[in-house]
C-alpha cells in the first residue's frame, strides 16, 4: 500500500508519469463527460511540465507536477486527522510543506496548487534514490493524512483500476483491455470498444492529444 509512511510501494518518476497517463486515458474512454471523471493528465500544462490529477468531487484531490527537475505530490483528505487540523487552527501540519526542494516551490505561490488544502506532500528528483517527505511527526491515527486512501492507484497494477473502475462506473471492465493501455498499446477502435462499447476513436481525439498517449 502507498502513503507517506510505505514510499517504497511509489513506482519511479517515469513509471509514475505512464500509470499516471494511463489512468487519464482509460477515464476518458469509460467516461465521455469530463466532469464525472476521477483521473486526469495534462501534458501541456508548462514548458517541460506535465500534471497529473485526482478528484473524487467529495473534497479530496492530489495533483502530480512533473518538471524536469523530477515529480512532487501535493494532496487533500478532506476526512483526515491533518485536515481537521489545518481546518481548526488555520495552518497546515507541521512538516508537511517545510522541506520542499526550490525545484518544486512553486506550488507554495501558485494559486492553481491551493497551498492552503494540504494534507500530504511527496517529492523526488531525477537523481534522488527514492521518494521523500519532510520530517513529520503524525497524529497517532490510521492513515492521518488520506494518503493511503488518496494513492492506491498509483501501485501500477491494471487490477487495481479495474476492479475500482467497474464499481464506480458500474459496468464491466476487462482486465485485460485495462492492461494494454497501461502497457501504452496502440489506442484502436477494437480496444475502446472492449472498454466503452459506446466510444469512437474520434471521440478521443482531443484526450489523446492532452494526456499524451502514444
Amino acid at each position: 500500500m502507498i502513503s507517506t509512511s510505505s514510499l517504497h510501494a511509489l513506482p519511479g518518476i517515469d513509471e509514475l508519469k505512464r500509470t499516471c497517463q494511463s489512468i487519464a486515458m482509460l477515464d476518458a474512454i469509460v467516461m465521455d463527460e469530463w466532469d464525472y471523471r476521477y483521473y486526469s493528465f495534462d501534458a501541456q500544462w508548462g514548458d517541460g511540465e506535465m500534471l497529473a490529477s485526482m478528484r473524487n468531487g467529495s473534497g479530496d484531490w492530489y495533483y502530480i507536477l512533473f518538471n524536469p527537475a523530477g515529480a512532487i505530490i501535493k494532496g487533500f483528505a478532506h476526512e483526515s486527522a491533518m485536515a481537521r487540523y489545518a481546518v481548526d487552527s488555520g495552518q497546515i501540519w507541521r512538516g508537511v510543506l517545510d522541506q520542499i526542494p526550490p525545484e518544486f516551490e512553486q506550488i507554495l505561490n501558485d494559486p492553481a496548487w491551493v497551498v492552503e488544502e494540504t494534507t500530504f506532500c511527496i517529492w523526488r528528483k531525477h537523481e534522488d534514490p527514492e521518494w521523500q517527505t519532510g520530517d513529520i511527526e503524525f497524529p497517532d491515527q490510521e492513515d492521518p493524512d488520506g494518503s493511503a486512501d488518496l494513492l492506491v492507484m498509483l501501485d501500477g497494477n491494471p487490477e487495481t483500476y479495474a476492479t475500482w473502475a467497474a464499481e464506480y462506473y458500474e459496468t464491466t471492465i476487462p482486465v485485460e483491455a485495462v492492461t494494454e493501455v497501461y502497457d501504452h498499446k496502440p489506442l484502436t477502435q477494437q480496444l475502446v470498444s472492449r472498454l466503452n462499447s459506446e466510444r469512437l476513436m474520434d471521440d478521443l481525439e482531443s484526450d489523446l492529444k492532452g494526456i499524451a498517449y502514444p
